[in-house]
C-alpha cells in the first residue's frame, strides 16, 4: 500500500528534489527531517507516487550498522579520529511501475545551507554564480562527485542481483 488513500498536510513537508531528466547516476535527493528514515518513508513514497507510479521496490546501499556521512565535517575540514573510516554516501533506489529514481539521502543533521545546495546539485537545478564560489558549494559538489562514484559501483552490484 502506498498510503495514498487521501491527502494530508504534513507538519514537516517532504524535502525531495528530482532532476527533470531521470535515469542518471543520481536523479535527485531526499533529506529526511529525522534519523528515523523508516518513519518518514510513507510520506516519501506518497510524493514519489506522482512521478513514478505505484512504488513497487525500494533498495538502499547501507546497513543499519553503518554510520552516516557527516557532510558538514567536510566543509569545516574536520579530521576523522585515527582508525575511523569515512562512510559512503547513502543512496536509495525507488522503483515505481512507470520509472525508477536513484536518490542521494542527505543526512538529517546537515546544515540548512549545505543540505539545500546538495539537494539542488543532486537534481541538476541552477545555483547562483555568487554561491558557486564558496567553500559550501565546493563541498556540495564534492559530495555529489563521491555519490556518483558510489552510485556507479552500486549499480554494478544491483545488476548482479534480481532485476528491480
Amino acid at each position: 500500500m502506498n498510503g495514498l488513500s487521501g491527502t494530508r498536510r504534513l507538519a514537516s513537508p517532504v524535502r525531495l528534489t528530482l532532476a527533470g531528466q531521470l535515469g542518471t547516476d543520481i536523479d535527485g535527493a531526499w533529506w529526511p527531517h529525522t534519523a528515523s528514515v523508516a518513519s518518514e518513508l510513507p510520506e516519501l513514497v506518497g510524493v514519489l507516487h506522482r512521478s513514478l507510479g505505484e512504488v513497487v521496490d525500494i533498495r538502499v546501499n547501507w546497513s543499519a550498522a553503518e554510520g552516516q556521512l557527516n557532510l558538514d565535517s567536510i566543509v569545516t575540514g574536520t579530521r576523522l579520529p585515527a582508525g575511523v573510516k569515512l562512510s559512503r554516501p547513502r543512496l536509495m533506489l525507488v522503483a515505481g511501475r512507470d520509472q525508477c529514481v536513484k536518490l542521494l539521502v542527505v543526512p538529517c543533521r546537515t546544515s540548512v545551507t549545505l543540505g539545500g545546495l546538495v539537494m539542488r546539485c543532486a537534481a541538476g537545478m541552477p545555483v547562483e554564480e555568487s554561491v558557486r564560489n564558496t567553500p559550501v558549494f565546493d563541498t556540495a559538489d564534492r559530495v555529489l562527485s563521491v555519490a556518483r562514484v558510489e552510485s556507479a559501483r552500486w549499480s554494478v552490484q544491483l545488476a548482479a542481483q534480481a532485476p528491480v
